[in-house]
């Protein structure tokens, strides 16, 4: 009798070793997908089980029943987010589970470029992998408005980064990020900003620091020329800089900039109005903001490009002229 009974029991014990290792295996050993990617978008409210069942049908090979009591049964199923998700290759029900609990949701990246101007950073949204493209067939003015600036034009209102996303955000959503982080970075700099500059609003800053984006990819310079064109203004001379010209030109610019360029006006010719253009020319970044809030100490009101990416400053148009000659003729 005493035999029989422990014979039952190591059958039993063995019938419960071999399920908690096929139970074991199940859950850790990962399998290969169906497809090449499987992709599961779940809404807010959604339940583990409807989760469990749309994970099942994506393409990861696992019964749907099981994943739903494994989502019981380790204390998470309340954890799970919504949100995109994707798996490749080979996945395991217990990394579909921390996946999803952590919220580790598929993503694309679009980087927004210093210098750039609206058109391009429309194109680089529209190409975005995995973005919602709701603005495409925008107007300018209706993207502001979309936006909640109305009337407000949209050069260099967006701050150049890398803003990532999950898949299917609108592009909207990546817009109001820039807006509101370009929105941040010129308030800090304008509280900050030397007292003795002669810009009146922060919006004056935004459009000088567009230029300064604009004139050079040197960061060490951009103070230098910040500070001619601070000293420009306070003189009242014209700033005469090229880019604004060009931004003027529009379509119309073929990549050679001529004299009767330089003298046909327009709102953004500085060549031919006293002052700032009416708007900001390009999406300026922080070292442009803070060049433009705080320009070099210096006297120079001229420079020239040197060749080598670098520019050379003077004080006097003499000066001027001799670095000219020397560097450009």
């Amino acid at each position: 009798m005493r035999s029989s009974l422990s014979s039952g029991f190591g059958a039993l014990l063995l019938m419960v070793v071999l399920a908690c290792g096929a139970g074991a295996w199940w859950l850790w050993v990962p399998s290969t997908l169906t497809q090449q990617v499987a992709e599961v978008s779940i809404e807010a409210g959604t339940s583990p089980k409807e989760v469990a069942a749309a994970v099942a049908r994506s393409g990861v090979p696992v019964n749907a029943t099981l994943l739903y009591l494994w989502f019981r049964l380790s204390g998470q199923s309340r954890q799970i987010r919504a949100g995109s998700y994707e798996w490749s290759g080979q996945v395991s029900p217990w990394q579909i589970l921390q996946k999803l609990v952590r919220g580790d949701e598929s993503s694309g990246s679009v980087t927004l470029v210093e210098g750039w101007n609206i058109r391009q950073v429309r194109e680089a949204l529209r190409k975005a992998d995995k973005l919602k493209p709701d603005t495409a067939q925008l107007s300018d003015a209706q993207l502001m408005q979309a936006l909640e600036r109305p009337g407000v034009h949209p050069e260099g209102r967006f701050f150049p980064d890398t803003y990532t996303y999950s898949k299917g955000t609108s592009d909207t959503a990546v817009l109001r990020r820039a807006l509101r982080a370009m929105d941040s970075h010129l308030a800090s700099g304008w509280v900050q900003r030397n007292p003795k500059i002669p810009l009146q609003t922060p919006e004056q800053a935004l459009i000088l620091a567009s230029i300064v984006e604009k004139e050079t990819g040197q960061l060490n310079d951009q103070p230098e020329i910040s500070a001619v064109f601070h000293n420009r203004l306070i003189l009242g001379m014209r700033l005469q800089t090229d880019p604004t010209v060009i931004y003027g030109m529009g379509t119309r610019y073929d990549g050679n900039i001529r004299k009767s360029d330089l003298t046909t006006d327009t709102p953004y010719n500085t060549y031919t109005r006293d002052g700032l253009p009416p708007t900001p020319i390009s999406m300026p970044g922080k070292a442009a903001l803070h060049a433009a809030l705080h320009p070099a100490p210096s006297k120079a009101l001229y420079f020239v490009a040197r060749g080598d990416g670098s520019s050379e400053f003077s004080a006097t148009l003499e000066a001027h002229n001799r670095a000219v000659n020397k560097y450009q003729r």
